[in-house]
């Protein structure tokens, strides 16, 4: 005679084994994904919080006014520079680094235009111009040099004006470090069972607040 204790119970549906491929490909891509994610968003911490800071000073240029200065300077260049020979064009590389070293200018040379009544050099960096007019037949110029402060400064590494190459690849590493953060994160929250739901909601949310404010109040 059998009892009721001892009838055979049903025990729970067939688990996924935990050293199953399709398991151990999950648990890799969530811990790959977290390492991902914390030391990405580390290493790009200070670049990001830099961006997002420029991004502010650049929406609101109004808030940082009254910073420029602009000095005045004179001065002649000799005329082997002007006229190494005969006919020749004027020595371009050698006028630059004349007005570069006696004045101490910083920025890169951006404009260099000869004509019979002037020769104008222009030099820009981050938050910075110099222009030099140079009269060809007495060698005297004038030079008027700008500095328009430290939000301009850092407003111009933000858009990468007058930055340079390096710079640029800066900019480059920058935004593709940020992607990796972002999709890490988009990773991570999959893998979060009971945030997942409302995570992915948030996001395209997000999305799709950004795009009805382009569409709607941009004209």
């Amino acid at each position: 005679m059998t009892t009721a204790s001892s009838r055979p119970t049903a025990g729970p549906g067939p688990a996924k084994h935990p050293h199953s491929l399709g398991f151990r490909i999950r648990r890799r891509t969530a811990i790959v994904s977290r390492w991902l994610h914390i030391y990405l968003s580390m290493v790009s911490f200070a670049i990001v919080l830099f961006f997002a800071a420029t991004g502010l000073t650049l929406n609101h240029p109004d808030w940082f006014t009254g910073h420029e200065q602009t000095a005045h300077f004179k001065g002649t260049v000799p005329a082997a520079l002007l006229h190494p020979t005969a006919g020749s064009q004027p020595d371009k590389l050698a006028i630059a680094e004349l007005l570069r070293r006696n004045h101490k200018i910083s920025g890169a040379v951006s404009d260099f235009r000869v004509d019979d009544s002037q020769i104008a050099v222009s030099f820009k960096g981050p938050g910075y111009t110099a222009d030099a007019f140079i009269d060809p037949a007495t060698g005297l110029y004038d030079l008027t040099e700008t500095r328009s402060g430290f939000v301009a400064v850092v407003n111009d590494l933000h858009r990468g004006q007058a930055t340079g190459k390096v710079w640029s690849a800066v900019i480059d590493a920058s935004a593709i470090l940020l992607c990796l953060v972002s999709l890490t994160g988009l990773i991570l929250i999959w893998f979060i069972h009971k945030r997942r739901t409302a995570g992915l909601t948030l996001a395209v949310l997000g999305a799709i607040l950004c795009y009805l404010a382009y569409r709607l109040f941009i004209p």
